[in-house]
This record gives structure tokens, sequence and C-alpha cells, in this order.
């Protein structure tokens, strides 16, 4: 079967579609015939192994490769078709449109995938395309796994820093589902895309610093690594809640050891990535109530261009690859 490949770490070059052998279900196995696969950001920093938060660089080498990849084949979010399952699997069948998460096993930049059927692999959203689907788990499962930890009441004020990419357009969709008052702070370009899905303020935050404003918030929701702890905490109303997606190893421990914050939490619990969160947004979906925006749609011939895109950080939502020909 065709899949990208990489061999090497390094830019996006690196990428090139190749042949692998195609994997067989065991017992408690579903195999899925790829449709569509997202193009993420965490994609483009295991190629690279260049990564914003340096923490867990070293323990990362260890486990996918020290001078070269050990999976050689990228993607953990994706769309398709159940081809076949296991003898123990009895929630999916052959012919099931699905769409899910591979977690670290990866693989799904490849014709065919295969996973445990324990995974989070569910019903793809009947009114979605396999490219729109493929753009949901990664930014959905993440903002909605945040934005519950917050306990959003209707009414609540809402930041969404990073606003323009894969979590933060779900974030931005979901929090103003809940009832809140979102601002958007991302680049100029990203503007008119954010105040279509639902943000309320816009803040360019290549000309205005959000922390030093004299706005106050309920939730700060952040994708961004650099974002400053201590500013974040100053900007938050009293009770206000301080959601970091992609924290510091400093910013993790300040977030778990006490400290004076005036009634103020931070939370950098990771996302679990559960089965019945992303049934939750396949609700959510086929209600209208969120909807993904696709940057653009590439082949798997140009994952290297797709790989570009992300990394450019100028996209307006997920960048997609898709996987072979249409059956």
């Amino acid at each position: 079967m065709k899949a990208i490949l990489y061999t090497r770490y390094g830019p996006p070059e690196v990428l090139h579609v190749g042949q692998v052998e195609k994997p067989s279900p065991g017992d408690h196995e579903v195999l899925i015939r790829v449709r569509a696969a997202e193009a993420t950001k965490s994609d483009c920093e295991m190629r690279s192994f260049e990564f914003p938060v340096k923490w867990f660089w070293l323990p990362l080498r260890f486990a996918f490769g020290l001078f070269q990849p050990k999976r050689q084949v990228l993607g953990g979010y994706f769309s398709g078709v159940v081809a076949s399952v296991g003898t123990g699997v009895s929630r999916l069948s052959a012919g099931d449109e699905v769409f899910g998460a591979a977690r670290l096993k990866l693989g799904a930049y490849a014709e065919h995938l295969c996973l445990p059927d324990d995974y989070t692999l569910v019903p793809k959203p009947a009114n979605l395309s396999f490219e729109e689907a493929a753009a949901v788990p990664l930014g959905g499962l993440n903002a909605l796994h945040f934005l519950r930890r917050a306990n959003i009441r209707k009414g609540e004020t809402v930041l969404v820093n990073g606003a323009g990419g894969s979590i933060g357009t779900f974030g931005v969709q979901i929090a103003k589902a809940l009832g809140a008052e979102v601002t958007a702070v991302d680049s100029a370009p990203k503007e008119d895309l954010l105040r279509r899905i639902g943000a309320d303020h816009f803040i360019d935050y290549a000309k205005e610093d959000f922390t030093r404003g004299s706005q106050a918030y309920d939730v700060i929701f952040s994708m961004v690594a650099r974002t400053p702890y201590s500013a974040c905490l100053k900007a938050l109303r009293p009770g206000g809640r301080y959601l970091l997606a992609n924290p510091k190893l400093s910013d993790m421990l300040r977030a778990v050891l006490p400290g004076r914050r005036a009634g103020k939490t931070a939370v950098f619990a990771f996302a679990r990535e559960l089965p019945e969160e992303l049934l939750a947004l396949k609700e959510m979906l086929e209600d209208g109530a969120i909807r993904p925006v696709v940057d653009g749609v590439f082949p798997m011939e140009r994952a290297a261009e797709a790989h570009r895109r992300v990394e450019s950080e100028q996209r307006l939502g997920p960048v997609v690859i898709s996987i072979g020909n249409a059956d």
C-alpha cells in the first residue's frame, strides 16, 4: 500500500510517497481504509524533531528514534472506512464510515491503518466530508477537553490565544456554543474567519498584547507556548481559569505548586481523547453547533507542501491530506 514516509528527521522535503506492507487486523483490531488525515503541528515537530516546548525532547527521542524515526509513517487524526474487523470486534463492521485518533501509534498517512477496537474511533458525522471529518479530532477533542474543565457559564468572557489553528478554531466555536463572549487572538489575516465562526472581539497580537490591556477575562485558553504565565493570571478576573494547552515545564510546575492567585486556577491536564468526547463532538457537528474550518486539502504527493503550510502559521484552520484515491 502507499504511504507518506520519512526515513530521517529534517525539513518537509524528507516526506515522500513509498510502499509499505498493508497491516492485517488481530482479533480485537479494526482495519481502516484511510481517506483523509490532518497534517498537524505535532506531525511537523516529529518530522523535524524541533519542539517549542523543550522539556520532552530527550524522552521522545528515545521513544521515536535517536538517529532516525522508528515509526516512518506520521498521522494521528483521520477519517476513513472500515475495511475489515477482527473476530472479537462487535461495535464496528466493514463499510462503516469512521473518524478518530491513532494516539501514539500514528500511521494515518497511509492507505490503511490498523487500530485496537477500544481506541478513539467512532462513526463519522453524516453531514461532513471525509476531509472535513479528518480536521475534527485533534482540535475538537483538545478544545472540548479544556473548555469542559473551565466549567464555562453563560455570559462569561473567554479569550482564545492562537485562535486560528486546529484547536483554536474549535475553541472559539465551543466557547460560543456554551454562551460565552469570545475574544480571539491571532494574526490580522485571520480576523474575518474568526469573526465568522463566532468571535465577538479580535486582537491582532502583532499590534496589541492582550495581557497589557484593561480588559480582564473569566477564562484564558492559550495554545501559544511563549505566553507569559504571570501576565495571563493578572489578565484574569477573580475566580478566573487559565487553560494551558501547550505548557512549558516551568509553567506546569507553577500551575501545580501552591501560590497566591486570588482564587484563580491554572489547568494543563492533557486531553485523554476519549471516544465519548468524540461522540459529543459528533453530536455538536450534526446539530450545526460547530463546524470544522479546513484551510486546504493536499494529495499525498504534496505532503511536504501541506507541512510547509502548517509551519507558516498563515493557515486558517486545519490542513488536510487526502490519502490515496477515492473508492
